[in-house]
């Protein structure tokens, strides 16, 4: 592989999805409020799906929590999300994805893990649509969360 080949990391599409994760992952962090967890219901009377955050650290510039589906946890390799929430810089980032530890930014091709050369792009969508997912049908309490949140109707 020349080194024009070579994966090159689309670092301001990268921060872009993470700026959007950021703002899709607030509305989730108000209704958390100081509670250390949440759960966030998403599924319907047939197929029940239950959302659990959980936060893992908060400092004044950073917050980490995991998301996790529980009834895919043993389905889905992407059923456990850590994600790092970086407040100053307005940022949300997936830094672990079950089964694996750490996510880098690239990898090389072929490797070990078989991970792809944007694998960590890749996670950072999925948050995306999860996120989305979660912003249409979840529900916390039996209320709509994003009412309790905005104020929606």
């Amino acid at each position: 592989m020349t080194r024009r080949d070579r994966y090159r990391l689309d670092f301001r599409a990268l921060m872009s999805q993470c700026e959007e994760n950021y703002a899709r992952m607030l509305p989730l962090m108000n209704a958390l409020g100081d509670r250390d967890q949440m759960s966030v219901d998403l599924g319907h009377a047939h197929h029940p799906h239950t959302l659990r955050m959980q936060v893992l650290e908060r400092s004044p510039y950073t917050t980490t929590v995991r998301l996790e589906d529980q009834e895919l946890l043993d389905v889905l390799p992407a059923s456990r999300l850590t994600v790092r929430l970086y407040h100053d810089a307005r940022l949300a980032e997936v830094t672990e994805a079950r089964p694996f530890r750490r996510i880098n930014a690239r990898y090389a091709y072929p490797n070990r893990n078989m991970h792809q050369r944007d694998e960590k792009a890749q996670w950072n969508r999925f948050l995306a649509e999860w996120l989305r997912h979660v912003h249409d049908h979840g529900r916390d309490g039996g209320q709509q969360w994003r009412q309790q949140v905005t104020g929606e109707r």
